[in-house]
């Protein structure tokens, strides 16, 4: 339901908020803007994601006609929202997480145009059209989301560690010799 893509973001504020009490708590792996962000992301996609899965007939009708497979499209991007959240968590796979989510969030875009520009008649949805539109401004928000959780952007470069050696040749000036 759309709903639940307007709870999608309500849920992965709050859960990106319990991120950062865990870490002003101390706990490992929470620590930082981007931290925080990822696993705010990463649970809010295990849980909609699972959703997707176990309850496929709520985003059908979010579908775009003209696509095929609907069935198949709620099965797969449901595995997309779990592949992602999985991972973000992943420091060595973070980075691509990210760009693909990123990926993700532009292509089920169209759903949500078809949404505003048709509205819905599922049970239990809002009947004001507004609530359509200002949907379609959360989505570049979730772009950007998962590219900083994944610190594709926004993040500082960090400064290379030289070993000791290395420091101390460089600190030599050019030209002289040591040991005379």
């Amino acid at each position: 339901m759309e709903r639940r893509a307007m709870m999608f973001f309500a849920f992965l504020l709050v859960a990106s908020a319990a991120a950062g009490l865990a870490g002003r708590l101390g706990i490992p792996g929470m620590a930082g803007r981007a931290a925080c962000m990822r696993w705010g992301m990463a649970a809010a996609l295990v849980f909609f994601g699972t959703d997707h899965l176990l309850t496929p007939e709520r985003y059908l009708p979010m579908i775009p006609t003209f696509l095929p497979l609907h069935e198949q499209i709620v099965f797969l991007t449901g595995l997309c929202e779990l592949a992602g959240a999985a991972g973000l968590l992943a420091r060595r796979t973070r980075r691509l997480a990210g760009i693909m989510l990123a990926v993700y969030f532009v292509c089920v875009f169209p759903a949500n145009v078809k949404n505003a520009l048709d509205g819905l008649s599922v049970d239990g949805l809002p009947a004001a059209a507004w609530y359509y539109w200002v949907r379609l401004a959360f989505q570049p928000v979730a772009i950007w989301w998962a590219l900083r959780a994944a610190e594709v952007i926004g993040s500082r470069p960090r400064p290379e560690r030289r070993s000791a050696a290395a420091a101390a040749r460089s600190a030599v000036p050019w030209g002289t010799v040591s040991g005379r």
